[in-house]
């Protein structure tokens, strides 16, 4: 099968790369007639234009051995005669939680009908782009990455030369998913003006990227904050080390720019002039991906209210991949996006199944050192939650079931297969014992006993990861199963129930305890339990009334699931227990205005001040509602 890149080089605009630059790469095309795609893909980001018009951008995530292109139909920009391509390229450098830092370059083929009318080489003319700030590495956060400043002041005087050829091997793949939608730039209202600060709501959350059109009497540097809420006047620019902010030095005039690759989570837009200026439009564009939702009939106006902002929160934490919060990281996780699937086998039309599969397939392509999954995919770091490792089995198989795509499994047998097996040699005593170092972070929940510091040592073993391990051994075994494949630890999940009853339930107080021997009795573990099957249906019952009662360590918004769904495997009339505490929850969130949902009750204050207010994983009210 011929590959679209095979008369195509990776090039770069010079031979010595830095982090956190900017390429201008420039080629040309003569059309007469037919329809014209272009092949593309980048290290970092891209946008692209066609006679001066902005076309498309946005890189998808990806491992050096998993690249992807976009192919994009340029037909409608075309002109008979010459026609000029022009291509920015934003190459990051910089290990980030969504970004694995790989060798500068860009390589493209133009081609109509099958025949290749450019392609990348060292002909293509490129430079420097002379208005981003190179090698600049603000920092927004560890898992969003770099931000830019950008210099309208500056004259183009850098010459075109040709491009040098970059040695960069990829295994290349067709863009999984489809691109993301532009919508009209989104109505603002400005709360603020006094002088040389302003204040902009979207008045709603928006993901979305920005847009500034302003007039000034004289060169001068703004900075631009976004954030979910105020706080005494202003966003809250600065969280910690993070910094939400980007910078625009001006030109004396009217000043019209856009980005088209930094993408914003935010309600509000706080803009910080050194002089007055004369806003025309400061906002975002919005961006979407293109679903179509299931129109559900609620009949109580709170819980489709409630159902309605759980929606949009999935909406908005749907990018290129799933992400779990738009504002503060942007990160495919295994935990999150499992919420996120379930979620929207209900709420999406066709189950959004071609997503939810190119999003299992993309953390398949992982591949630490020791073979378990890295906490996001892809990662630039070394850092590992070795629970969500455990998730991953649950939702191949839960994505099985809810599509019958059972040639999913297979392309990830070998996968789960390898994890799998990390996870069974540190069986010790009958029980799994815990990873230990720096790049293992053993979290559960935002809640009591259920994490450790990052990179310090845990427990030598808990209720939790063995009853995620029974989890992930049985739905391994039906993965197995649906595909013909052998599966041969049974004995494992027999003797892992039997170790885990011996050594975690207290006959005393009928509960599980988070550590052996304490009195740590928790929401998350409790239900955990109940649905490995590890208690007996009496002993299942009894935990099930103490989970309805409250009486437990509660569990956070992400995990209420596990505890929802042990309720009701062991009697569906606790249906009343799960909706009220759904209403009880989400309501404050509602009442003071809020369109998306949290990733703690706590809202913003949470984390140090460091909450989102846009969750992906809290939608979880779409499967019960």
């Amino acid at each position: 099968m011929k590959n679209v890149f095979d008369n195509s080089n990776w090039i770069w605009y010079t031979d010595s790369p830095v982090s956190d630059s900017y390429g201008d790469f420039f080629d040309s095309i003569s059309y007469t007639a037919g329809n014209v795609n272009i092949h593309i893909s980048c290290d970092g980001d891209y946008s692209l234009y066609v006679n001066g018009k902005f076309v498309n951008s946005n890189q998808y995530g990806d491992f050096e051995h998993y690249k992807i292109y976009d192919t994009i139909d340029i037909t409608d920009f075309l002109i008979e005669g010459k026609n000029n391509i022009y291509i920015l390229v934003w190459h990051l450098g910089i290990d980030s939680s969504r970004y694995k830092a790989a060798t500068a370059g860009l390589i493209y083929t133009v081609e109509c009908n099958g025949k290749e009318l450019a392609n990348s080489s060292y002909n293509t003319l490129s430079r420097e782009n002379p208005n981003y700030k190179s090698n600049y590495n603000k920092v927004i956060t560890g898992q969003l990455g770099q931000s830019f400043l950008y210099d309208a002041t500056k004259t183009i005087t850098t010459k075109l030369n040709n491009s040098f050829i970059v040695d960069k091997t990829c295994n290349m793949f067709p863009r999984p998913v489809k691109k993301l939608l532009f919508l009209k730039e989104k109505e603002i209202k400005i709360i603020e003006n006094s002088g040389n600060h302003y204040i902009i709501d979207l008045e709603e959350e928006t993901v979305g990227l920005p847009v500034l059109r302003f007039e000034t009497t004289s060169p001068q540097k703004i900075l631009v904050a976004w954030g979910e809420h105020i706080v005494d006047g202003k966003v809250r620019r600065k969280i910690g080390g993070r910094d939400f902010s980007f910078e625009y030095i001006a030109k004396a005039g009217y000043n019209s720019f856009n980005n088209y690759m930094l993408r914003l989570g935010c309600r509000y837009l706080e803009i910080f002039s050194e002089e007055n200026i004369s806003i025309d439009y400061i906002g975002v564009i919005p961006q979407v991906y293109p679903l179509n939702v299931i129109d559900k009939d609620i009949k109580n106006p709170l819980d489709k209210k409630i159902y309605d902002a759980s929606v949009n929160t999935l909406k908005l934490c749907i990018m290129e991949h799933y992400v779990d919060t738009p504002w503060r990281e942007q990160c495919l996780y295994a935990f999150d996006s499992r919420n996120q699937m379930l979620c929207g086998y209900n709420a999406f039309k066709d189950k959004n199944k071609d997503y939810a599969r190119a999003n299992l397939l993309l953390i398949s392509k992982d591949n630490r050192d020791d073979n378990i999954l890295s906490i996001t995919y892809p990662s630039g770091g070394n850092l590992a939650i070795p629970s969500f490792s455990l998730y991953y089995f649950l939702s191949v198989n839960e994505y099985m079931n809810a599509t019958n795509d059972y040639l999913l499994g297979c392309e990830v047998f070998d996968k789960l297969n390898s994890v799998i097996n990390v996870f069974i040699k540190n069986i010790h005593n009958g029980l799994f014992k815990n990873f230990v170092g720096k790049d293992y972070w053993h979290f559960y929940d935002w809640s009591d006993y259920m994490t450790s510091p990052i990179g310090q040592k845990g427990a030598d073993t808990d209720l939790m990861i063995n009853c995620l391990l029974v989890l992930a051994l049985e739905n391994f075994k039906n993965i197995s199963e649906k595909i013909g494949k052998d599966f041969i630890y049974q004995s494992i999940i027999d003797d892992l129930k039997f170790k885990i009853k011996e050594v975690f339930f207290s006959k005393e107080s009928g509960l599980f305890s988070m550590l052996p021997g304490k009195e740590q009795y928790t929401e998350l573990g409790n239900s955990v339990a109940v649905l490995a099957n590890i208690p007996t249906e009496d002993e299942s019952k009894f935990i099930a009334q103490k989970l309805a009662t409250g009486e437990l360590n509660e569990c956070s918004l992400s995990m209420k699931c596990f505890k929802y769904d042990a309720l009701l495997k062991v009697d569906k009339n606790y249906r009343v227990n799960v909706i009220d505490e759904i209403r009880n929850i989400y309501k404050p969130m509602l009442d003071i205005g809020c369109t998306t949902v949290w990733e703690v009750v706590e809202g913003q204050s949470a984390f140090d001040n460091a909450g989102s207010l846009c969750h992906g994983w809290s939608s979880i009210p779409v499967m019960y509602l």
